[in-house]
């Protein structure tokens, strides 16, 4: 009776695979994939920069995706990362640390999608952007809204319509289960549904991200605290320190 009961308490092979499997093949690739970019493809870690191209629009929706995107970060590590014990522990209730996730979150995620929406309408309608635009832009582009639309759908509809969901008590516990290497999928089976695809979108989004221009998240740019500096001439009817010999004499 009772191996009976311990059996059928066993999550099922769906969300082993969902669950288990499925993050830690995204995190090997995830890992991998940055050490084999960087060494096969050390010129491509770039973002391939198109404000030659248009600078207007990226004026306006590169620092509106960007603000978006830091603030959601930093939201995701603290909700997903920081236990609910130690905001107790520290002073935060439950319901203002809701009231507060809820409201950055949601202006973040407007930011963010707002300013990714000026970005690919740029390259789209833009005509010299849109030539540079790969097969692998477009993917990743793809994977990257959805992602976004998920969370902040899941934040709206499941605080918002719904009244409240504490995902602290769910997933984030599985993620660090993943990083503790006893993972848990048996808490992500009760959670709403916009809260799994959200998590199933993110996990697509880092198998993806090392073969994107999106390596460039991962760049901090030392070298340029002792690279040399660049030295700069204008330009004159001379070309040269020295005047040129005859039969040499710039034409046109």
């Amino acid at each position: 009776m009772n191996s009976l009961a311990a059996h059928d308490a066993e999550p099922g092979v769906d969300a082993v695979l969902l669950w288990v499997a499925l993050p830690y093949v995204a995190l090997a690739i995830f890992i991998l994939g940055h050490v084999w970019r960087y060494r096969y493809d050390k010129f491509g870690w770039t973002t391939r920069s198109s404000q030659l191209y248009e600078s207007g629009l990226l004026r306006i929706g590169s620092p509106l995706f960007h603000f978006g995107v830091l603030v959601v970060l930093v939201g995701h590590i603290g909700g997903l990362l920081i236990p609910e014990s130690w905001t107790d522990a520290a002073g935060v209730s439950e319901t203002a640390y809701h009231v507060i996730a809820v409201v950055l979150g949601t202006i973040a995620g407007v930011c963010t999608l707002a300013g990714l929406a000026i970005l690919v309408y740029r390259r789209r309608t833009v005509g010299p952007v849109f030539s540079v635009t790969t097969r692998n832009d477009k993917l990743m582009y793809a994977v990257l809204t959805s992602t976004i639309l998920l969370g902040l759908a899941a934040t709206v509809v499941a605080n918002i319509v719904e009244g409240g969901y504490n995902y602290r008590t769910t997933v984030s516990p599985w993620f660090r289960s993943i990083f503790y290497f006893q993972p848990d999928p048996d808490l992500m089976t009760g959670v709403p549904i916009l809260f799994q695809l959200h998590a199933l979108s993110a996990l697509l989004l880092f198998s993806i991200w090392p073969f994107t221009r999106l390596v460039h998240m991962l760049t901090a740019p030392v070298g340029y605290l002792t690279r040399p500096y660049i030295v700069y001439r204008s330009r004159d009817e001379q070309l040269g320190a020295l005047p040129p010999r005859r039969g040499w004499e710039r034409v046109g």
